[in-house]
């Protein structure tokens, strides 16, 4: 057995005659294994997180979305058509309008904004299963609109209410200035049909109409769209779905995916993520000390044993490995029992909803692999600079 090793192991798990050195390795072994479960635990708890907001966007925003580069909107020409429906791995595809809007029910105002949607809209993006009230947009109803449940609030509009029509205002298309603000803005009146809720952004921006009636309240061709959003059959499959299409649409029209459309909240997402690991890191960084002061500790209370080691033949490198592989055992071993329950209990909340943030809701975590080879890989390095530190105090003058 390698002799660093063999005598390593042997200071570790054998008690000390002086009790003051075993509470303080006890002490560092703790800290080794609260750290651990801390910084695991809190990288589960943000990757739940991402999963959790990250599904949101998946029911609200495509796998790909077209738009133009110039201009809010773009004709859908026989071209754009039969390229798309002949492109490989594209599930569906609906058309869309986009445009801000004006909105008026009762003598309360908001603004936000219209979205127009064709009958293939459900399938792109599963923001129908978000109805909780009334329901989605309906053929036999052209004039009815579903309404995000924020603006439900703040205009106090229910569904279905047919005393009082929810207004929308668009400017009418042109240049110059307004000379008869009357005349200024078209209008259409609409039936509230549904009320969804998804997030607290979406829910306040967007009130979903079908498609011909955003087109006839913007003045818009038949064929005039905001963007085309696309589902895709396989997401392995999607850049090269991305990249068969630019060639095909050429650079007029610019194609987004739903990281790119929101490009601001997974930015947001990684930087907390990232914070949150260098913060948790630094306090195991603080917990390490220990180990660094148990290690030092031992070493001046084995100075006579080791004096009979070098006297044996034993070189400073051999005596300094000895405290090496102590500490990064001590490591080693908090790592195992502080990772361990930090899975388990991930595992449990997932399973029982131990830890709930309201009444229905549990706190979101989810066990990746990457986590754990994270958490890992910080504790042993970490551990490992600890005791190079602590074992650097060894010296020909301290065996002699």
């Amino acid at each position: 057995m390698n002799f660093p090793l063999y005598i390593a192991k042997r200071y570790l798990f054998s008690k000390s005659s002086n009790n003051t050195i075993n509470i303080i390795t006890l002490i560092a072994t703790v800290g080794v294994i609260v750290g651990t479960l801390a910084l695991f635990i809190v990288l589960s708890g943000f990757s739940g997180l991402r999963e959790f907001s990250v599904g949101f966007l998946n029911v609200s925003d495509p796998d790909i979305k077209i738009t133009s580069e110039k201009g809010k909107s773009f004709l859908f020409t026989n071209e754009i058509e039969v390229a798309i429906n002949n492109q490989k791995g594209i599930a569906f595809y609906s058309k869309v309008i986009e445009e801000r809007a004006f909105f008026d029910f009762n003598n309360k105002t908001h603004i936000a904004y219209i979205k127009g949607v064709d009958a293939n809209y459900t399938q792109v993006n599963s923001i129908d299963t978000t109805v909780f009230i009334g329901t989605w947009l309906d053929e036999q109803i052209p004039s009815g609109v579903v309404v995000g449940n924020r603006i439900s609030n703040t205009l106090s509009l229910g569904v279905f209410d047919f005393l009082e029509p929810l207004k929308i205002y668009v400017p009418k298309p042109g240049k110059g200035y307004i000379t008869n603000p009357n005349k200024a803005f078209n209008q259409i009146n609409t039936q509230p049909i549904g009320i969804f809720g998804l997030t607290d952004e979406i829910d306040r921006k967007f009130v979903f109409i079908s498609l011909q009636l955003a087109q006839e309240l913007l003045s818009y061709k038949p064929e005039q769209l905001s963007a085309i959003e696309i589902k895709v059959e396989n997401s392995s499959d999607r850049a090269a779905v991305i990249s068969d299409l630019e060639s095909k649409l050429g650079s007029a029209f610019k194609i987004e995916t739903r990281e790119q459309l929101n490009a601001v909240f997974y930015k947001m997402l990684n930087t907390e993520n990232l914070a949150s690991y260098l913060i948790f890191t630094l306090i195991l960084i603080i917990a390490l000390f220990n180990v660094i002061g148990a290690i030092i500790m031992m070493i001046l209370d084995k100075r006579d044993n080791l004096k009979t080691l070098y006297s044996l033949g034993a070189t400073i490198k051999d005596i300094k490995r000895v405290f090496i592989l102590q500490g990064f055992l001590l490591s080693v071993l908090g790592l195992i029992i502080g990772l361990s329950t930090g899975i388990i209990l991930v595992i449990l909340q997932k399973e029982y909803q131990l830890f709930m943030i309201t009444q229905n809701l549990a706190y979101p975590v989810e066990f990746t692999f990457y986590n754990v080879f994270s958490v890992a890989i910080t504790i042993l390095i970490l551990g490992f600079l600890a005791s190079k530190i602590a074992s650097s105090r060894i010296s020909k003058k301290l065996v002699e």
